[in-house]
């Protein structure tokens, strides 16, 4: 098991992007991927500063466990790292839970109690789901990020602290600020620093060796002797869609495992739905290479939920290449789902622009 850094110091790993696609490790976390590679990259750059972090991408993509890694992989990592699920609490509860409370400040309240980031002290607050925060707690937030100083719930204490705070969602904090839901103030100030973590889909053959260090670790736990995937499992495992990402592919072969009979996992072990047509291979030969094109770009922009920042930097092209590609298209600027080309060399049905689908 990795040692945290015990000087603060000393030279802390950095996880480097490689051109050959072999996979990067930050903190434990595996990504072969370009995205992936990149968001470990700039993960390992900013786990020696102090500066807020806010972690961004669907459920289930490992948000939790890239803010441990920037914890363990900092010179912070002597302090506690304490969590809080903020989705989790009562709103009349998360006050107190994140402030602490004095003795009678509510009923029930029947001695002082410390508040998580008195708790953190020294360390790293990850606060996750931070956009179910109500907006009467939202305001302290702020005047502990700005201030480094709060009050526990009923008390007049001032108290300082030293805590860098992580915060994680996975909802669309810039639509709550105009639902009026969340602070703008605020989420500039979590967002010094922003990752945003790709969905499993748009992560290529990252699937296949998150299956593989999921399997070794399973089989391990479990005194199984499976020692694989058979080579159809494995072309399952990369053509399905993953809608509940990497945590859905931990449950999938964590299942797999404990039902396998012999040594290799066969499709049939995988407790997977059906599979969606968009991650189907292409066939080639068959289809025109204009319309594999056509059908990547397009795939990897919706998988992406149509940031073309996103898309591009998976299709490994510019934000203006891709801004070219969809006006050939006929989709810029609209939402759309994708078909699939097939061994024909006309084009998906609906011509050349996909079907469009409502907001």
């Amino acid at each position: 098991m990795e040692q945290p850094v015990r000087d603060p110091r000393a030279r802390l790993p950095v996880a480097k992007v490689r051109d050959d696609g072999a996979p990067s490790e930050f903190g434990g976390l595996l990504g072969g991927s370009a995205a992936m590679q990149r968001v470990l990259a700039v993960a390992s750059q900013i786990a020696r500063a102090r500066a807020t972090v806010l972690i961004t991408g669907e459920s289930g993509t490992g948000k939790g466990a890239l803010a441990r890694a920037i914890h363990r992989m900092s010179p912070r990592a002597q302090g506690p790292m304490i969590s809080v699920h903020c989705a989790a609490l009562a709103e009349s509860l998360l006050e107190s839970e994140l402030f602490g409370h004095e003795k009678g400040a509510f009923t029930g309240a029947e001695r002082r109690r410390q508040g998580r980031f008195e708790l953190a002290h020294g360390g790293t607050i990850f606060l996750d789901e931070v956009g179910e925060i109500p907006p009467a707690t939202q305001v302290k937030l702020l005047q502990v990020l700005q201030e480094r100083r709060f009050e526990r719930v009923g008390g007049h204490e001032t108290l300082f602290v030293d805590v860098r705070v992580i915060a994680a969602t996975n909802r669309d904090l810039a639509g709550d600020i105009r639902a009026g839901r969340f602070r703008e103030d605020l989420y500039y100030r979590l967002k010094v620093v922003h990752l945003e973590v790709p969905p499993l889909r748009a992560r290529g053959d990252d699937v296949l060796l998150l299956a593989d260090h999921c399997l070794s670790r399973f089989a391990r736990d479990n005194a199984k002797p499976v020692v694989g995937f058979s080579e159809r499992a494995r072309a399952l495992l990369r053509e399905y869609h993953w809608p509940g990402n990497v945590r859905e592919l931990e449950n999938a072969v964590e299942s797999a495992v404990v039902t396998c009979t012999g040594d290799r996992i066969l499709p049939e072990h995988l407790p997977l739905g059906p599979l969606d047509p968009r991650s189907r291979v292409v066939r080639v030969p068959g289809a025109k290479l204009a319309d594999i094109e056509r059908w990547a770009v397009l795939s990897t922009l919706e998988a992406a939920a149509g940031s073309t920042s996103r898309a591009a930097e998976v299709l490994g092209i510019s934000v203006r290449a891709l801004q070219y590609r969809l006006r050939e298209y006929g989709v810029q600027g609209r939402r759309f789902r994708v078909d699939q080309p097939t061994g024909s060399p006309s084009p998906p049905p609906g011509g050349t622009a996909p079907r469009s689908a409502s907001r």
